[in-house]
């Protein structure tokens, strides 16, 4: 199993895996995503990860590399949509996924990687905290504008 970068190609593999994510939302029609996928290739400091295996995207999660001005000039790195196919689960491909992403946050010279969780996925944050992810050091607040 490759655990890479995604490109283009693996648009549809994704999407597929994000409506196990989120079944209830709604997702862009195929020339809606090529378009919104355009962007993100556009911006360098944005990278979808993904575990691979015969074409399809099995595990994967988006990270922003975000410039800041404090703590030294250190970057931050925001972790999203963090997600294993049910088919695959309890394999250590999220651990993978996620390992690759810290590894590009530190490359990049990331000073912390964050993320939030929706607060019923009681096992996401177990898996989080096993990783060394610390929920008592912050507060996330979510404004949604919808």
């Amino acid at each position: 199993m490759e655990i890479r970068r995604l490109t283009g190609a693996d648009v549809p593999s994704l999407l597929r895996l994000y409506r196990q994510l989120s079944p209830e939302d709604e997702f862009p029609t195929e020339d809606a995503a090529a378009d919104i996928w355009q962007q993100i290739e556009a911006q360098e400091s944005i990278i979808y990860l993904g575990a691979v295996e015969a074409g399809e995207v099995v595990s994967t999660c988006f990270l922003a590399i975000i410039p800041n001005l404090c703590h030294g000039g250190q970057s931050i790195c925001l972790v999203e949509n963090v997600v294993t196919d049910e088919k695959y689960r309890r394999q250590g491909l999220g651990r993978r996924v996620m390992q690759e992403a810290v590894r590009i946050a530190r490359e990049q010279g990331c000073y912390k990687v964050m993320l939030q969780s929706a607060a019923y996925r009681t096992g996401a944050h177990r898996f989080y905290e096993e990783f060394g992810f610390d929920r008592q050091r912050k507060l996330a607040f979510d404004l949604r504008l919808e």
